[in-house]
């Protein structure tokens, strides 16, 4: 089946992948694709609608990625976000300047309602909106056809319209949470402008998922590595649906897995009826971790050793032709953007290429979706509510939540420690509210009294986030009493731990993991 498609070109920003994410959420599909993306390519796909995303550049550099400026005639609708507002009005005719007071973060936004555009974008939307605003520059004057439609104390042109055109233009991020009332100025572009009629569901991913699968895989055979978690489950699911007995699952211990977590995925698997390779490569992960305590080197160290294992394990099955992988849109954009301008925030283990020598290509069915959706689609594929609820666990493990050197003896105080958080977060049912909670062991040693003893011992810092998606994120405010029951037992139950924090930063600008 062919969907109605808003096509969102890549200019850059850390949110480009939410504006795709929100527009499924109101059953459009929508694709990302690269900002030089020619006017004929984008025609032979046939979108209902064209999005600009935001960017971190200014129009004027001279590195600044732009646009076909074709794509104006079209005959699409086209929605500009930010960067995008402010290359429309340059590549059109209109003036791009620098703010004098630039806007990061909430924004006052007025709706000019004697303006007939404003009706089409701000339909059902409020005269004031409080929005999230991320610009240095802004439009000083709009381009010919063009009417101002929205103002803000720092941007006199917030939101320019050309209805005879259909171009359209904000200079503010309808698609994070922060703005109020962003998914309907989204919903009034892709259901009032360009009329589409919601006509994608996860059911039809499912199925079309399946059928891709099957087609690039033909005749081959697919080794897909599995997590224990929900992304590598469903993609697994979705694969066996698709071609059976060509699959063989391999699932790794790394040893820095969560307390006993390796039984247990085993067992889950069993259930699963999955065709499953187990490997314990526990000894081979901390001998290279030895005396390695930079964040990234840990990642590409066990990112590396994740590779090397697979190789070995497909050399035993035989030939081999394809990698599968639960990649996600959040792990893809954090390394780098999938076709776009972004910097990367640190890597991820799951994402990027293969090394040539393995001559197997990747199949990642879930590489556009978000943790929210990947969740429903497993409730679709009808999977026990304990792999759909499974709050998301790193790829590298415990390495990432022990600052420092990974040894065994400091694995295990975490593993004690994060087993507690564990126990008490789903006692207190807060366990499926949670985006994450989880220990971090810090490098830090401080004097304690323990019956009537001085002690020296490590910190626990408490992470707990709530999030919808995983590209923002905001601390928990867990009850008191819970907080106390955690540290109580950490403290009294795990022998060299004698204090615990609480970890109250959000995402940005911090990220959730800490290393």
């Amino acid at each position: 089946m062919t969907h109605q498609t808003i096509i969102v070109l890549d200019f850059g920003s850390q949110f480009t992948q939410l504006i795709a994410r929100r527009l499924r959420e109101l059953s459009v599909y929508s694709e990302v694709w690269p900002p030089d993306t020619p006017t004929e390519t984008l025609r032979a796909r046939n979108p209902i609608g064209i999005i600009l995303s935001g960017g971190p550049k200014s129009v004027s550099d001279a590195t600044a990625p732009k646009c076909d400026p074709a794509i104006y005639t079209l005959g699409r609708p086209v929605l500009g976000i930010c960067y995008g507002m402010q290359l429309m009005a340059d590549q059109l005719g209109g003036r791009v300047a620098p703010a004098a007071s630039r806007e990061f973060g909430h924004a006052v936004v007025s709706v000019d309602r004697t303006q007939g555009a404003a009706a089409s974008l701000f339909a059902d939307v409020p005269d004031e909106l409080r929005v999230w605003a991320s610009h240095g520059d802004f439009v000083a004057a709009a381009p010919s056809g063009f009417s101002v439609v929205a103002t803000s104390a720092n941007a006199p042109i917030s939101a320019m319209a050309d209805i005879d055109r259909a171009l359209y233009a904000i200079l503010f991020h309808p698609e994070v949470v922060h703005t109020d009332h962003g998914l309907e100025i989204l919903k009034n572009f892709a259901f009032g402008v360009c009329g589409c009629t919601g006509d994608w569901t996860m059911a039809s991913f499912v199925g079309e998922a399946t059928a891709r699968v099957r087609a690039k895989v033909g005749g081959g055979r697919v080794v897909c590595a599995l997590s224990g978690g929900v992304d590598s489950t469903v993609a697994a699911v979705i694969i066996h649906r698709a071609i059976g007995a060509q699959l063989t699952c391999i699932f790794v211990d790394n040893g820095v897995l969560r307390h006993e977590e390796a039984n247990q995925i085993r067992k889950r698997y069993e259930r699963l009826q999955l065709p499953l390779v187990f490997v314990d490569a526990s000894s081979l992960f901390l001998d290279r971790l030895v005396g390695v305590t930079d964040p990234e080197k840990k990642r590409k160290i066990i990112g590396a050793t994740f590779i090397d294992v697979f190789e070995v394990e497909a050399t035993k099955l035989g030939d081999v032709d394809f990698l599968a992988q639960g990649t996600l849109y959040p792990d893809v954009i954090e390394s780098i953007s999938i076709v776009g301008q972004s910097s990367m925030i640190k890597s991820h283990h799951n994402v990027g290429g293969l090394p040539e020598r393995m001559r197997m290509q990747l199949i990642e069915p879930l590489r556009e979706l978000f943790k929210d959706e990947v969740r429903a689609v497993g409730r679709k594929l009808g999977l026990d509510e304990e792999f759909v609820v499974r709050q998301p666990f790193p790829g590298p493990g415990l390495a990432v939540r022990i600052l420092g050197e990974v040894t065994p003896p400091r694995i295990a105080l975490l593993q004690k420690a994060d087993a507690i958080v564990s126990e008490e977060v789903k006692a207190a049912g807060w366990y499926t509210k949670l985006w994450q909670s989880f220990a971090v062991l810090l490098p830090v040693q401080s004097v304690g009294v323990m019956g009537d003893e001085r002690t020296y011992e490590y910190t626990i810092a408490i992470r707990a986030v709530e999030s919808r998606d995983g590209m923002t994120a905001d601390w928990a405010r867990l009850p008191h009493d819970l907080l106390a029951s955690i540290s109580s037992r950490i403290v009294n139950e795990v022998k060299g731990i004698n204090r615990v924090v609480y970890d109250i930063s959000s995402k940005p600008p911090s990220t959730i993991e800490w290393e």
